[in-house]
């Protein structure tokens, strides 16, 4: 198998970081993306139209949660097809994230960022520990990560993982260990082998099972030959929602009517990318991601498997980014799972999201 599957190159090794580390508000928390975000300091606009560009909002700046690949395609196209400016943005400075970037908890805090795309589990620490910030809406219905295996020697549920090696990556250690707590199992339960991100170990069969991310990993493995099978923790105990759309409070105090404009532009940009998978990895892979030396074929298989993160049942009847209240309850007790306590209130408010689409309800459809 090693000779069938070659090791990912560096450039593209950095693609598929997908980790509990990233969404932690750890990741490189003092390297140096104060001063990247310093410099896309924003003149957020009064929406009275007295910005400096002349436009009603301003400029903002938006913190993705990881490199310019495929995740963020409704951000491009909300972008390229001028939603935003239609908003009344003057432009919209996407940043991106990675390890070197300060957490999207961090940028709100000292201001250097207007909204973030985090997660639960990042922005819940926060809170608690005095940030005042809310979750106001979700790309994401499921959080991405999951267990990838062979499929001639597949795994298909955490009770299946009983006695067998996995391969966990120590950022990915915590998430782990709640999913195996939400399965009423153990780490004794299981061998598990310290990885680092490439999952060659996995093809070569040094391990029978890997955490991965499902709209990275077993794409990437079963282009190179690795067919494979995969289940979501998100289907096992763990329905965190992930890709939230995060800002301060005092945005929903203080400027309400600027984040349901900057939201309208999202679901927009985000229904086209649904609706263009193709299109989308276009975007990704010659424009906004460019330096990234990113594969069409690959990005579009991607944005085809994170649409059914993307969309689901409640989405198709509330809209996207909407969360149902018992998708909100579940995600409490999921980051309780993970020993992390909070009430929904003091995390989420969805009343801003719920507003845009009682003013523009053909955004439903």
């Amino acid at each position: 198998m090693s000779g069938l599957f070659r090791p990912v190159p560096a450039s593209q090794l950095s693609m598929g970081r997908r980790s509990f580390f990233r969404y932690a508000g750890l990741a490189g928390a003092a390297l140096g993306g104060a001063g990247l975000l310093a410099a896309c300091g924003t003149d957020s606009g009064s929406g009275n139209g007295s910005s400096a560009d002349g436009s009603k909002f301003g400029t903002v700046a938006v913190q993705l949660s990881w490199l310019k690949n495929i995740e963020f395609a409704g951000e491009y196209f909300a972008d390229s097809k001028g939603y935003y400016k239609e908003a009344g943005f003057g432009s919209v400075n996407l940043v991106a994230g990675g390890a070197a970037s300060t957490s999207v908890e961090a940028g709100l805090g000292t201001g250097k960022i207007w909204i973030g795309m985090s997660a639960p589990q990042t922005t819940a620490p926060a809170v608690l520990e005095g940030l005042s910030a809310k979750i106001v809406g979700t790309t994401y219905q499921k959080n991405p990560f999951c267990i990838v295996s062979s499929a001639k020697n597949p795994i298909h549920s955490p009770q299946e993982m009983k006695g067998r090696k996995i391969g966990v990556q120590d950022t990915n250690q915590l998430i782990f260990t709640a999913l195996l707590t939400a399965n009423g199992m153990s780490p004794s339960d299981v061998t598990i082998v310290p990885a680092q991100y490439d999952p060659t170990p996995l093809a070569n069969g040094e391990v029978d099972g890997w955490v991965s991310y499902a709209t990275n990993e077993p794409i990437t493995l079963a282009s190179k030959g690795f067919q494979n099978y995969n289940f979501l923790f998100a289907d096992f105990g763990l329905p965190l929602v992930a890709e939230t759309l995060t800002v301060h409070q005092k945005t929903i105090d203080k400027e309400r009517d600027k984040l349901k404009a900057f939201l309208v532009a999202e679901i927009k940009g985000w229904k086209d990318a649904v609706a263009n998978a193709e299109e989308a990895a276009r975007l990704a892979v010659e424009v906004y991601g460019k330096d990234q030396r990113l594969e069409q074929r690959e990005q579009t298989m991607e944005a085809m498997a994170q649409n059914g993160l993307v969309v689901s049942a409640d989405t198709k009847a509330n809209g996207l980014f909407t969360m149902t209240d018992d998708l909100i309850a579940q995600n409490i007790a999921a980051l309780g799972k993970a020993k992390i306590d909070i009430k929904a209130d003091k995390l989420f408010d969805l009343s801003v999201l719920e507003e845009v689409f009682a003013e523009h309800p053909e955004l439903k459809s």
